[in-house]
Order: structure tokens, then sequence, then C-alpha cells
């Protein structure tokens, strides 16, 4: 009997978050939270018109997971409570774990043309919350890929892929992504696979079993398994496969990573296990002790 590898698509919803920055929520609630965990939220934002994107990301507070910020166009400046400050430019990533707490901002650095991008939220274990905050940039030259000698191309962020897959050759020195994470090992590509060649042009990704694994379509164009996909829409994977295919013509985000097991409770921006934590986390923050 074939394995059903496509669980369910869910189409994202446009929302709005920080000063009003408009962007389409993909990930999110309790039930979805549970059912990709340790993901706990995914958003993609992209816009030309600056009137949705100016206002920006003003401080704001984190504590109990991490934010993993990939740049596809654009510029955004990140500042937070614990002295850092980094640039993030078309192709660049961010990864910050919040963990016991911080506070920051995320401000456009233009007046115009397109931002577009990812913002993914990982939880962390109960036993890694109230760590010490840590902040990386990852520039989008450090990040391995995959091109498949016509217009098709993987960018490994965290993870590790064979230097052959399929069609697909590593043009990078190595085949490990550059966010490295030890406590639910996640694997994160970013690719676009251009028009295919007849019998030809599909890709078969490696998902470890058992891990959590979902699969955005930035645009329409592609399937997994054979099944249509729309722009704009996430097609949750079973963890009962060990792949998916994904063929067709277009650009995707996947993203898959060991579950975690433990309870969320989540009061907006605090990710915790119990209501009694995020209590603490609020009044942390009102107090000044949060990063």
């Amino acid at each position: 009997m074939t394995k059903q590898i496509v669980e369910q698509i869910i189409i994202g919803v446009p929302s709005t978050d920080g000063a009003g920055v408009k962007l389409l929520r993909v990930l999110h609630g309790p039930a979805m939270q549970r059912r990709l965990d340790p993901w706990l939220m995914l958003d993609y934002f992209s816009s030309d018109v600056p009137e949705d994107y100016l206002a920006g990301f003003p401080d704001h507070p984190h504590r109990g997971f991490e934010t993993i910020t990939i740049m596809l166009e654009g510029r955004m400046l990140h500042r937070d409570s614990r002295g850092n400050q980094g640039l993030l430019q078309a192709g660049d990533v961010q990864w910050m774990s919040a963990a016991r707490g911080i506070v920051h901002s995320e401000m456009p650095q233009q007046e115009a043309g397109r931002l577009a991008g990812f913002q993914l939220w990982l939880n962390l274990p109960a036993s890694h919350k109230m760590q010490d905050a840590r902040w990386q940039d990852i520039k989008a030259s450090s990040i391995p890929r995959w091109e498949d000698g016509r217009s098709g191309f993987l960018r490994l962020i965290a993870g590790h892929l064979p230097h052959q897959l399929g069609a697909f050759t590593c043009v990078s020195a190595h085949q490990q992504g550059p966010l490295e994470q030890h406590l639910s090992f996640p694997m994160i590509i970013h690719g676009e696979l251009g028009s295919p060649q007849p019998g030809d042009g599909s890709l078969e990704i490696p998902v470890s079993k058992g891990h959590h694994a979902f699969i955005y379509m930035i645009n329409d164009g592609l399937t997994v398994d054979h099944q249509k996909v729309a722009g704009g829409a996430m097609a949750v994977i079973s963890p009962q496969v060990d792949r998916l295919t994904v063929g067709g013509h277009g650009a995707f985000l996947y993203a898959s990573a060991k579950p975690i097991g433990e309870p969320i409770a989540q009061m907006g921006p605090f990710v915790m296990n119990t209501q009694e934590e995020l209590m603490q986390a609020l009044e942390d923050y009102q107090r000044g002790r949060l990063g």
C-alpha cells in the first residue's frame, strides 16, 4: 500500500503584525502547533508597496523559543536589548534564540522596492527555555547551494544533504547548513524548481522518520507527490514517510524537525510550558527583567 505523503493542506491567512506589516500567517494556533511540534509559527511577507512594510516591527519581547528570519528581498535591521545589531540583506538569515528573554526590533531599511521573506518560530524544550539568549547573522554566501544546471537551486539553511540530490549538485564546499541546532535537529531548505525537461524536473527531499515536516509554496506551479499545492499554501507531510517528491516549477520553503513532545502554553510573544510560567514572563517583561 502506498503511503500518503501529504496529510493536509493549510491556506495562509492574510494578517498584520508589528506596527502594521502585512503578511501571510500560515502556521499558527494550538492545533497546528501540536501537530507540527516544535514549529510554532510560519509567516511569509512580500510586498513592493512601502505602506505594507515601512512601519516594521518596533521593540517587542520574546521568551521560550527561537526565531529564524529568512530574507529573500530587501533589507531589515535587527537591534536587541543585549546590544546586538545586524543588517539582513537579500539571501541572509538570522537565528535568534530568545530563551529566557530578549527585547528586539526588526525595521526595514528601505523606502521603496520589494521586501520579502519568512519568519519561523521554533520551540525550545523546558530544559533550555531559561538559558541565555543567543543571536547569529548568517550571510547568504555561507549557505550551501545546490544547482541543477538550469534555473533550479536549493539553499540549505539547516540540516545535511548529500552532494548529489537527483539533478541537483552541491556547488559549495560543504553540505551542512550553517544553522546547527542539536535539540530538535531542524532541516530548512529554500529552493526553486525551474522549467522541467521532459520526463525530468522532480526533486526528492529526504525526511527523517518521525520528524514533523511541512513545505510552503511561495507561488503556484508546484506539486508534492503529484498533488498540486497552490502558492500561499502549506502541505503538512505525514510523519510516516522518509522522503517527499516535489515537481513542477516554482519556489518553496521546506522545514522539518524532531518533535519535543511537551505542553505548549503561549501568550503572544511568550511560549512556555505552563500558564504560571507565562505570567512570570509577563511580570519579568513589565519589570524590565527580560534580556
